[in-house]
């Protein structure tokens, strides 16, 4: 990490190297850190140019992302007593508590999440934690599935995956060779939002970029596409604080990223 000079002071630069990347990224976050992701193939001097001209846009979303992130709720941690919700397809749903004789606990999704578990489970909190995590990723991947077969075909592109994750800094990335990988948190969101980064995703199997035809084939996919990248941006932070991994850092307040 270095200091920005100059104009971006007292800013806090990361550069990283990428082999997957195809186009210059910037990601901003609240702490004042601007990570700097450059294409292998992109001289160091063209990105650094390119950030410079951004500098209008990084200290805007700056200013954004603080401002989120003092109206973003705190979230209890879970309680494990039955009184716990989790948001699940844009729905709060309740974490009922079920005791059994199991060799490993067990999650069942309903009306209500439904975790089975032994009396020993309830004092391993991160164990519950993981199995809760573990099943919603599940249940991403195949909601993630059905939308990707359904908006692959009205593309008329191919895909692989999807790769479930947890990604700290993206909702989903597409490799040139149409690997799609989504973020699991993106299913405690409203569908729509799942979908509108399906579409976008798929996008880039036409145009591997963020240019304007890359937008327009968005728009013509997803007419509403703002408003669920407008909500992400709102809520991302929201999704993250639920069931954080032990030591995570606290999750930042959106993120934004520019591409060359």
């Amino acid at each position: 990490m270095a200091d920005l000079l100059g104009p971006f002071a007292p800013l806090q630069l990361t550069e990283r190297i990428s082999v997957r990347a195809s186009n210059i990224r910037i990601e901003v976050r609240p702490d004042g850190n601007v990570l700097l992701v450059i294409p292998k193939r992109v001289p160091r001097a063209t990105a650094h140019a390119f950030l410079k001209s951004r500098e209008d846009w990084i200290r805007q979303k700056l200013v954004e992302l603080k401002s989120r992130a003092a109206k973003v709720p705190a979230r209890r941690p879970l309680r494990w007593d039955g009184s716990d919700t989790i948001p699940l397809r844009g729905r709060e749903l309740q974490l009922r508590m079920v005791l059994a004789r199991i060799a490993r606990p067990t999650l069942r999704v309903g009306d209500e999440l439904q975790l089975y578990c032994t009396t020993q489970d309830l004092a391993r909190p991160e164990l519950l934690a993981s199995t809760l995590r573990s099943g919603i990723a599940k249940l991403a991947r195949h909601d993630a599935k059905l939308l990707l077969d359904v908006e692959s075909v009205r593309l008329g592109v191919s895909y692989q995956g999807p790769r479930i994750a947890d990604q700290k800094s993206l909702w989903g990335s597409c490799t040139p060779d149409g690997l799609i990988s989504l973020n699991w948190r993106l299913v405690m969101a409203p569908p729509e939002a799942l979908r509108y980064v399906v579409v976008h995703e798929l996008c880039h199997r036409r145009h591997l970029d963020h240019s304007p035809r890359f937008w327009r084939l968005v728009e013509r996919q997803m007419a509403d596409h703002a408003h669920w990248r407008g909500w992400l941006r709102e809520h991302g932070a929201a999704l993250h604080a639920v069931l954080p991994k032990a030591g995570a850092e606290p999750p930042p307040a959106g993120l934004f990223d520019g591409a060359l």
